[in-house]
């Protein structure tokens, strides 16, 4: 496992090594997208819609999951950096503890409250559909934490591959129930729900039992309370928690901005919009998620100069693929867009939304990139700083006045405006703390 981690880190060994965790979050943003596109297409555009407002609450549980996940891999590698082998055990066994347990919290609170979703502005045409499928999704929260989980652990334990593999199973298995239960059985969009609950099982159910064998030398063990250590992971991803958790808010505020301006079909067409972030940010996500315990443990190890070299790859790729991504998706909206709906109204929207909306990608993946760097150096206080401005700060206030001035495209204006505000905080921020660890 250490080996692994301790080695250096040429270009290729390094994009070689984070490769199965940008695959894994690509895989893992397909379960959603994967339910938008069949219910887009087999059941309609009102309960796309449906599935994007009542989005936020099962966002926060990958919220939380996101947080112990990221945070709490900064604190395990850099115990194992530091050879403090059972303690990063311990710590590895709280952290999965702590995480099963808030998500069965939240699965009984949303089974408490069903109508919820009227809050989250949900109108009478799409009351019902929020309803079963917020209530349904939940029911599988614990099994969605311990996948978070588990596939930023996996990489830690030395078994980046295993997590790429279970994914991609989940994913397989998430996209042929929905073909069953939306299309065969006629479901709707219950089937949804259920066919992303029964896929996340399979690398919940799989990562239990790895991290369950005591022959893997990182797995879960007998421990005190680490009260300490569970509040540093909390604080290390916190940044990453408020990244997860601003979706929520964002994901709220453009469906009331939209419901406004254009109604349920402005709804689904953001929805396409932010699909087509979801799954290119879970790019650069992957890349953070490998690169985390590499820099943890470097950073424990006190090897500066390894640093520096991971520093200076993992952030000219950044660059790279960055602008590659960013034109490559608006040269493909078209057929992004005609992918999820062929409803006129809804795919006019999102054409043109996706054609501007898409220019946010010249500068996200620095800015997440960045945040995951001082995640991993436990400096979760810049890290916060950055996800925040860039999630919620920046965002809720371009969605607050850009659309008072351009309507409709003020809304699509919104993202890339606050990426690239973030950027230039995000450069400053390199120059004035980053520079201290390497």
């Amino acid at each position: 496992m250490s080996t692994s981690i301790s080695q250096h880190f040429s270009p290729w060994s390094l994009l070689k090594f984070t490769f199965p965790s940008i695959i894994m979050m690509m895989f893992m943003s397909l379960y959603t997208i994967v339910d938008g596109i069949f219910i887009s297409r087999f059941i309609g555009s009102n309960a796309l819609s449906s599935l994007n407002i009542v989005y936020p609450v099962a966002s926060i549980v990958i919220a939380i999951g996101t947080m112990l996940a990221t945070g709490g891999n900064a604190v395990i590698s850099r115990y194992l950096g530091e050879e403090k082998i059972q303690l990063a055990k311990e710590c590895l066994s709280l952290f999965t503890l702590t995480g099963f347990l808030l998500s069965l919290l939240m699965s009984i609170l949303s089974l408490l409250f069903p109508d919820f979703s009227r809050a989250l502005g949900a109108n009478d045409l799409l009351l019902a559909d929020c309803r079963t499928y917020l209530s349904i999704l939940m029911g599988f929260a614990p099994a969605c934490m311990l996948q978070t989980l588990f596939q930023s652990y996996l990489v830690t334990a030395g078994a980046p591959h295993l997590g790429l593999f279970l994914t991609m199973i989940a994913g397989i298995i998430n996209a042929g129930l929905d073909y069953v239960l939306i299309v065969s059985c006629d479901l709707g969009i219950a089937g949804a729900a259920l066919a992303t609950g029964l896929g996340q099982m399979v690398p919940a159910l799989a990562g239990l039992v790895f991290f369950l064998n005591q022959k893997h030398a990182l797995h879960l063990t007998r421990f005190t309370m680490h009260t300490k250590e569970l509040i540093q992971a909390c604080y290390n991803g916190s940044s990453e928690m408020v990244n997860q958790f601003s979706n929520a808010v964002i994901t709220f505020l453009f469906n009331i901005i939209l419901m406004r301006l254009a109604g349920p079909n402005g709804v689904a067409a953001i929805t396409i919009l932010l699909y087509g972030q979801f799954l290119f940010n879970a790019f650069y996500l992957g890349f953070s998620i490998g690169i985390s315990p590499i820099v943890g443990y470097q950073y424990g190890a006190e090897n500066r100069k390894e640093l520096k070299s991971i520093y200076r790859i993992s952030f000219r790729f950044v660059s790279l693929s960055s602008v590659i991504i960013a034109f490559a998706a608006v040269y493909l909206s078209t057929g992004i867009v005609t992918i999820f709906t062929d409803d006129p109204k809804t795919h006019a929207l999102a054409v043109t939304g996706f054609g501007i909306f898409a220019y946010n990608f010249l500068f996200s993946g620095f800015n997440i990139a960045s945040s995951g760097f001082f995640t991993a150096l436990s400096d979760g206080k810049s890290s916060a700083i950055i996800s925040f401005c860039r999630t919620l700060l920046f965002t809720v206030i371009s969605l607050l006045v850009l659309p008072r001035f351009f309507g409709v495209n003020g809304a699509w204006l919104a993202i890339p405006v606050a990426e690239f505000v973030t950027l230039l905080l995000s450069i400053w921020m390199h120059r004035k703390y980053l520079y201290r660890f390497i």
